[in-house]
């Protein structure tokens, strides 16, 4: 199986990386707390490349977000 670390940085990067993020939490049926809310099985299949399972069946994502400036990444811990 495989996993992958999402690395981004820099305004420009996390920009990017949020859309990323939200398509792939689309495909997946991954809610912004971490819930899975989709309708087929098919979804969870490959859940584990960009996601941790952690307790209470939460998903958590795999990635590292650096920035200088902290406004970039207020936008993620908004979700």
């Amino acid at each position: 199986m495989r996993e992958i670390l999402h690395i981004q940085a820099g305004q420009c990067g996390n920009q990017i990386g949020g859309k990323f993020w939200e398509v792939v939490c689309d495909e997946h049926g991954i809610d912004a707390k971490g819930n899975y809310v989709g309708d087929s099985h098919v979804q969870l299949e490959r859940v584990n490349v960009y996601y941790n399972e952690a307790s209470g069946g939460r998903y958590v994502p795999r990635a590292v977000l650096m920035d200088l400036e902290p406004g970039t990444m207020d936008s993620p811990n908004a979700r």
